[in-house]
């Protein structure tokens, strides 16, 4: 025990406490780099959430006995990359999260027995919303969404009914096109009963209207099929159009701009043509009339005979007798006919103006210095010729094509880009993190024991000075040229100036020169020797003080 109080009063109390800081420090990182190497990595199970929806599933994460993290404001949520499946199908039998927005398990949770009517209707305008909401949500687009149904009923005796609206306001990413949010009006009406789309309202969470619902679906969305059309139309022709350059300049090395406009009208066209000359016989018809008549009565009875008074003819006169044939005969033609009846659906191309601007050539001197070099003509009009036949050019209407050839602003690489498959050394985003994480913390490391435990031990377990090093029972003495010091302290033998030593008996006697000369020699050894001593006691004196003090305590 002693000798470790004196090992620590060697080493002074500065150094102690050193090594006692430096040894926590280590032993804290270390313990640190232990827990973080025993420690799962986390991931995001959810974002975004209310504090409804991460109060529950904290609740249940507890429940559970796993680990997990809150970041943000709450909303985000991190647990064991590992168990992240587990963990959403465990929440996804909880119903959570809801995001504020409840569905059909409303009807679940609450007991219908002594349920008004009233209350039911509300619960299943509130389902109705939450299932539309989440649905909506769904989309690739779309953070989040609100639904707002309003159902009204239809009143007894009442001949008018009003028709159902909706609203839905969404929190988007980017900005949604407007086949986009017809896709949205569409959804919603069908999931209504007697919902139409031009009912539907669309509003974005910068307060944007997206969709009015004010009534005029038809106008609008016969504007919106228009755009959404010319836009696809447009977006279509550019990427085949680049796609054929690419492979001709180079990738990056051709951009085209496509200006279609089309027909929107609707055209119904019916003719009927006659062919006077293709007749056909197609009825003959003949009729054949013979009619033969006598003049005279010729013994016939008649009105005349049969008067009173009438005399009787009995005479045989005869008369003459007349015969006629009649032939009538009707033929019916029939006249070729041909009916034809066109339409003309809208949407049709009516003029195309294409624009395409392409990069020049560059040439690499001796020195590696690139020169650009614009294109020949025939190197142009080869281009011309490609982008008419891809674009389906008709100069009957009207269409235009301008090429030019351009310096770019930015050379684009030459170098085509591939999609490769993933390799052995392609590291997502998180592995370069966890990579980084952990050469950091290697350095760290490395630098505090090159830098500060390993010169605190070689500074501790270095050895003493020989000279501070003396035994408490050393005497000054010993050091050659030196004289002792007494029982008291004071120095037995010292050398006079005129030549004489003086001791414990007295002054001594002159001694001869050989022996003077020695003793200047020794005088300047012990002045050397004392001065080195004094530069060690400045260096140290802690320690000097030490060895003094172990010096009066072995003296006492």
């Amino acid at each position: 025990m002693d000798g470790l109080v004196t090992f620590f009063n060697r080493l002074g109390l500065a150094r102690v406490a050193a090594m006692g800081v430096i040894a926590v420090v280590m032993l804290g990182f270390f313990a640190f780099l232990i827990m973080r190497a025993s420690t799962p990595p986390l991931a995001p199970l959810y974002s975004g959430l209310s504090f409804e929806d991460s109060a529950a599933i904290v609740s249940e994460l507890q429940t559970q006995n796993v680990t997990y993290e809150i970041r943000g404001e709450g909303d985000t949520i991190l647990v064991p990359r590992d168990q992240i499946t587990t963990i959403r199908m465990s929440l996804a039998q909880d119903g959570l999260p809801t995001r504020g927005q409840v569905g059909y398990e409303i009807f679940d949770q609450q007991s219908t027995l002594g349920a008004t009517s009233f209350v039911q209707n509300i619960n299943n305008v509130r389902a109705l919303e939450g299932e539309l909401a989440r649905t909506i949500s769904s989309l690739a687009r779309i953070k989040s969404a609100r639904v707002h149904l309003v159902l009204p009923e239809r009143a007894l005796f009442s001949r008018e009914q009003k028709d159902p609206t909706a609203s839905i306001v969404l929190s988007v990413r980017g900005e949604l096109s407007a086949g986009e949010i017809r896709a949205i009006q569409h959804l919603a009406a069908s999931a209504i009963e007697g919902l139409t789309p031009s009912r539907v309202s669309v509003v974005d969470d910068t307060g944007r209207l997206l969709a009015s619902g004010a009534g005029n679906g038809a106008e609008d969305m016969i504007a919106g099929e228009t755009e959404e059309r010319t836009l696809n139309l447009e977006n279509r022709l550019r990427a085949r159009l680049e796609d054929l350059l690419a492979n001709v300049v180079g990738p990056g090395r051709a951009r085209v701009q496509v200006n279609a406009e089309l027909d929107l009208n609707r055209l119904s066209k019916t003719s009927e043509t006659f062919d006077p000359n293709s007749q056909v016989v197609r009825s003959t018809q003949t009729r054949d009339l013979a009619n033969s008549s006598t003049n005279g009565n010729s013994g016939q009875v008649s009105v005349s005979n049969e008067l009173p008074g009438a005399s009787t003819n009995t005479g045989s006169a005869s008369g003459a007798a007349e015969d006629s044939t009649t032939t009538e005969e009707t033929t019916n033609f029939e006249i070729s006919k041909v009916t034809q009846t066109e339409m003309t659906e809208a949407g049709g191309i009516k003029r195309l103006s294409i624009a395409v601007v392409v990069d020049g050539t560059y040439v690499a001197d001796a020195s590696g210095t690139s020169t650009y070099t614009p294109r020949s003509q025939a190197e142009i009009d080869q281009i011309i010729a490609l982008v008419k036949s891809a674009s389906g050019y008709s100069e009957g209407r009207g269409d235009q094509v301008e090429v030019a050839n351009l310096q770019f602003a930015d050379r684009p690489e030459l170098a085509a880009v591939g999609t490769a498959e993933a390799g052995l050394f392609d590291f997502t985003r998180d592995d370069l993190m966890n990579g980084a994480e952990m050469a950091v913390t290697l350095l760290i490391a490395l630098a505090l024991v090159f830098f500060v435990l390993r010169p605190l031990l070689k500074r501790v377990l270095a050895p003493e000075p020989k000279t501070l090093a003396l035994p408490p029972s050393a005497e000054l003495g010993a050091i050659p040229g030196a004289g002792g010091f007494g029982p008291d302290g004071s120095p037995s033998s010292l050398p006079s100036l005129n030549g004489e030593f003086e001791d414990e008996d007295g002054p001594s006697t002159p001694r001869d020169p050989a022996w003077m000369k020695n003793a200047k020699s020794m005088g300047e050894t012990q002045a050397n020797t004392l001065r080195t001593v004094g530069n060690l006691v400045e260096e140290h004196p802690k320690q000097a003080a030490l060895i003094v003090r172990d010096w009066l305590a072995s003296a006492a």
